[in-house]
């Protein structure tokens, strides 16, 4: 029996176009850190520069200086991202695992939140945060956003799939609920909850409008606000396009560096019975 599968070309030829269409925003954004401006505009067809100038990639680097908001933007996208998964978990363990009245509606009314518009609870969290003291601040930051719908019905979908039996033999075996979650829950859902980390730290990495809401100090911004002073500082607008493309290359690194280390687990959570195995 043959155990390959027989290679579709026409397939493989789909993927090769939409791989090519989907990375060459990207090759044209690090190329261009060794374009001149009119290289770049003028002709935008041109995809290999005209030289290739190293000694000016590191004065741009040297320029751009983007540590602090890469560092800040990390550490909130690190620390948010656990935060809002253990709530998550929590929250998802105990309506699909534990005996609570209307847990179903519960849930319901929950999700029944994510459809409003994210602009809509910016001026009753913006006076909430202002009443604890928590404007221009980074714990105000993580705490506005530690609940999160998604995560709630993505660990609920995946805690479904998780046969009752494991959870019912560990409460015989006297287990409570935090050595669950530990032992068996968490090992179980290894792919989902690597997943959602995933999403979420990229989500909050790149989230500009609601922190441009709460932070107000330089040293405090995210990297899409960093970005966006670089920008616009003395009124340019952009004039040196080359320190812009390799101040945006230098935003997705991390982006990159963290789906390349959980590449593993998202590939894995495809299968549906990789949790099992």
């Amino acid at each position: 029996m043959n155990k390959f599968k027989k290679i579709n070309p026409l397939r493989h030829l789909l993927l090769i176009v939409l791989a090519f269409a989907f990375s060459f925003p990207f090759a044209w954004m690090i190329l261009g850190v060794f374009k001149t401006n009119n290289e770049i505009w003028q002709t935008p067809y041109k995809l290999l520069p005209a030289q290739w100038n190293l000694s000016l990639l590191k004065e741009s680097l040297v320029a751009i200086d983007f540590s602090r908001y890469i560092y800040n933007s990390i550490w909130i996208g690190f620390v948010g991202s656990l935060v809002m998964i253990v709530l998550a978990m929590c929250f998802s363990y105990a309506i699909v695992f534990l005996k609570i009245k209307h847990k179903k509606l519960l849930f319901s009314v929950v999700l029944m939140t994510y459809m409003l518009p994210g602009a809509v609870t910016y001026v009753p969290s913006y006076v909430i945060l202002s009443r604890m003291g928590g404007l221009d601040s980074h714990w105000g930051l993580i705490f506005s956003n530690a609940a999160s719908v998604f995560a709630v019905f993505y660990l609920r979908q995946s805690f479904l799939k998780t046969p009752l039996e494991y959870v019912e033999a560990a409460r015989v075996e006297g287990a409570g609920h935090f050595h669950i979650l530990k032992n068996i829950l968490i090992p179980l859902n290894l792919p989902a909850f690597t997943t959602l980390f995933v999403l979420t730290f990229i989500q909050q990495y790149n989230n500009y409008m609601w922190p441009s809401i709460v932070l107000s100090s330089k040293d405090k911004y995210l990297v899409s606000q960093g970005l966006r002073q670089f920008f616009i500082q003395e009124g340019a607008y952009g004039m040196n396009w080359s320190e812009i493309m390799l101040a945006s290359t230098v935003v997705i690194l991390p982006i990159v560096l963290i789906f390349v280390i959980g590449q593993k687990w998202l590939l894995s959570n495809v299968s549906q019975d990789s949790g099992i195995k």
